[in-house]
């Protein structure tokens, strides 16, 4: 064989060992019971339990939030984060978990959150209506003189 052929065919199995690495790194979402059997460090995506309190006490230890969370299989699991309270996490509609399961509780390392848009039709509406009348474009004043 030429040396132009090896070479070209290292260079061929170089690339096909990269891609194969990275398709098998690239992550999907999971759900909390597949993070309990994988045991490694996952995304796993869900919605905040609003009947559940968030505990957050900054003057105990700052670096220590905890959350009741539901993933896409509706299953419930504890979150605990060692980082500050996301502001807003209350209002958000998504959220987006890495990390793993230790326990029965996911110690996420990540937390990205989906807040609602504020540019909904309703809320536009509202927000122009009350910004016209506090720059004097409200109904002129009759004079009765």
């Amino acid at each position: 064989m030429k040396k132009s052929s090896v070479i070209a065919i290292i260079v061929i199995a170089i690339a096909i060992a990269m891609i194969i690495v990275m398709y098998a790194d690239s992550s999907t979402y999971s759900t909390f019971a597949e993070a309990k059997e994988k045991q490694s460090e996952l995304y796993v995506v869900g919605v905040l339990n609003k009947e559940k309190d968030l505990h957050y006490e900054p003057t105990v230890d700052a670096n220590h939030f905890s959350f009741y969370m539901y993933d896409n299989d509706s299953t419930e699991c504890r979150v605990v984060f060692r980082g500050a309270k996301p502001q807003d996490i209350e209002r958000s509609e998504q959220i987006v978990l890495t990390g793993k399961m230790v326990g029965s509780e996911f110690h996420a390392s990540k937390i990205l959150m989906k807040c609602p848009s504020k540019y909904n039709e309703d809320q536009v509406e509202v927000i122009e209506a009350s910004t016209a009348q506090t720059i004097g474009f409200s109904k002129p004043a009759v004079d009765n003189r």
